[in-house]
């Protein structure tokens, strides 16, 4: 079955699965006697279906000539098609919404950014888990584009421990039919990742219900956290029933979002070295702990306080700590403790900060956004070669061949999708700004339309920024720009330049 899944176009294969998943708030509604949801979901259900059923039959026989890059595509369509189809039940359960804002909602799930144009009590729990649903497949899709999609392709931060030129495959590949064929390829990585991926969302779904949430509000944080969408539901995060240890056991759940390597069962050469040796966890680690002391100290040596209260310290510190880390893995989610962070530190809202962590983002071939933590540490590696240059100019690098690769080409791809990454941010501000948007709200709502952290809008700024206020046009322009963020420029560069002549 998954041969004869793996031959029809991707595009076919995952309008299929968005049917599937409508199936899932549809039998929560049923469950709960919410029969009108549950009618909504499983018509809307049974429509996609029926449409994929018929473009399978009429697609069977489509063979593309360059399948890597038909693969690559296709990913680039879903996130233009997916939208509007995950948008039929959400329009079918909110028949007073307006189209436009029911494809917002569902671009801005599908790309994990979390950003949402409705009020929390206006959506029932199956529209809630319909949207964390969509986020989670979101996430998963990122996730597995990385592993068969992007980096044969020499994209989404492999070129930079490769070194090769992004867009093309490695020297050789092609005559190997096996390793080659993207369709195999997304099929035995969709095998091995999915029961990780799925597994992991369990159990931390039944860690948040041994700690006391509900069970549709348990669901919804464990698919918000692996898939670093950030999305709630009627209950806000902060006053969840887990308290302090659900915030705990979500926040070893980051690692994920941090490091490829932390995935268990995920048999890959690069997994061999050990977890702790990882550049990108210790680069975080020491982002992390940068913020939280340079915050939490500021309340003696900046703010001008002699006295602290003891009571108020550690849950200072760990709102820093949790909300930092989240902010890093751009999943957005706020300790409950923040505000009493936020008091301590005496810097009212550091939202300057978070925005810096967004942009830093989390690890390569994960469902975080943002620069990605595998091209900063390159730039960081290059700097510190540069210096060590102009001490000893004879000197000979130290790391290995691998370690020499990243300070040179690696960190040299790494500067150009920085730039590429600030010319975003630059084009996004300013066509912002010509649609009357105001020029602070502009840089926060750029930066969390392109790291796809959408709770930026309400920690960012001095005033939250409600995404309901927008005019349409602003909401148009931030979707297109949460589509840019997370397939990043050098992909969306790959697919339109031609493939010949690129070395």
């Amino acid at each position: 079955m998954f041969a004869r899944l793996a031959e029809l176009p991707l595009l076919v294969v995952l309008l299929g699965l968005s049917g599937a998943l409508a199936l899932v708030p549809a039998i929560y509604a049923l469950g709960v006697n919410d029969h009108a949801n549950a009618r909504d979901f499983l018509y809307s259900a049974l429509i996609l279906l029926v449409v994929t059923v018929m473009l399978g039959i009429a697609t069977a026989a489509y063979s593309p000539r360059d399948p890597a890059r038909s693969h690559l595509a296709a990913l680039v369509l879903a996130y233009a098609v997916l939208p509007f189809a995950f948008a039929l039940p959400l329009r079918e359960a909110l028949p007073d919404t307006t189209l436009l804002n029911a494809w917002f909602e569902m671009i801005s799930a599908f790309t994990t950014t979390g950003a949402s144009v409705y009020g929390p009590d206006r959506l029932a729990d199956a529209v809630h888990l319909w949207r964390a649903t969509v986020g989670w497949f979101g996430g998963f899709l990122v996730i597995l584009a990385a592993y068969a999609i992007l980096a044969p392709l020499n994209l989404g931060g492999t070129e930079v421990s490769s070194g090769r030129v992004p867009g093309r495959g490695a020297v050789g590949t092609a005559q190997v039919a096996r390793t080659a064929d993207p369709a195999q390829r997304l099929t035995r990585f969709a095998l091995m990742l999915f029961p990780v991926y799925g597994s992991l969302t369990f159990l931390l779904w039944c860690g948040l219900l041994v700690l006391g949430e509900s069970g549709v509000s348990a669901l919804i944080h464990a698919m918000g956290t692996l898939s670093s969408s950030g999305i709630t539901g009627r209950t806000p995060f902060q006053t969840s029933a887990a308290g302090i240890p659900g915030e705990c056991l979500i926040f070893l759940c980051f690692v994920f979002a941090i490091t490829r390597r932390a995935l268990p069962g995920v048999r890959l050469a690069e997994n061999r070295r050990p977890l702790l040796q990882d550049p990108e966890l210790r680069l975080a680690a020491l982002l992390v702990l940068a913020v939280t002391l340079i915050l939490f100290l500021r309340h003696w040596f900046v703010a001008g306080e002699t006295q602290g209260d003891v009571t108020s310290a550690l849950p200072s510190f760990w709102g820093i700590l949790f909300t930092a880390t989240s902010f890093l893995t751009t999943t957005g989610y706020v300790s409950a403790d923040w505000e009493t962070a936020a008091g301590w530190s005496g810097i009212g809202t550091p939202g300057l900060v978070l925005l810096g962590l967004a942009i830093i983002g989390g690890g390569t071939a994960t469902a975080a956004g943002g620069v990605k933590l595998l091209r900063v540490y390159a730039l960081l590696r290059h700097g510190e070669r540069e210096l060590e240059k102009i001490i000893h100019p004879n000197s000979i690098g130290r790391g290995g061949a691998e370690a020499r690769r990243l300070r040179r080409e690696g960190a040299q791809f790494a500067w150009v999708f920085f730039m590429l990454f600030a010319t975003s941010i630059a084009v996004v501000s300013a066509l912002l700004l010509l649609a009357g948007v105001d020029f602070e709200e502009t840089m926060v709502l750029a930066i969390a339309s392109l790291t796809t952290t959408g709770q930026l809008a309400e920690l960012g700024a001095d005033d939250p920024i409600y995404y309901a206020d927008l005019a349409d046009r602003v909401k148009v322009i931030l979707g297109l720009a949460m589509v840019v963020g997370r397939l990043e420029t050098l992909a969306l560069l790959a697919l339109v330049l031609p493939g010949r002549g690129r070395r």
